[in-house]
């Protein structure tokens, strides 16, 4: 079965957030981590994966990543505590 998630990934020091969506998501965040693709994330060193939601249907997933990137920054904090109290990097806890 085909997964889609929907994530967030932050600096070091969580000065940003950066929500995305992928159909893998261990590729995806190697590739923030080795910066291979120029933009938001390269420029602001965005490669710690803090949050993740998984969806069986892309439009789902598409949606609920518009939806995040419309919230502010609070909530988005509040979201990564309830799952991500201590802002632990999840990348080595998925399992594509």
């Amino acid at each position: 079965m085909k997964y889609y998630y929907v994530y967030i990934v932050s600096n070091w020091n969580h000065y940003v957030f950066y929500t995305g969506f992928a159909d893998d998501l261990c590729r995806r965040t190697v590739e923030h981590r080795l910066k291979i693709y120029r933009g938001f994330t390269s420029k602001y060193n965005c490669f710690k994966l803090l949050y993740f939601e998984i969806y069986h249907e892309i439009n789902d997933a598409k949606h609920r990543e518009r939806q995040l990137k419309r919230y502010r920054r609070n909530w988005k904090e509040n979201l990564i505590k309830s799952i991500n109290p201590t802002y632990k990097d999840l990348f080595f806890d998925v399992k594509d």
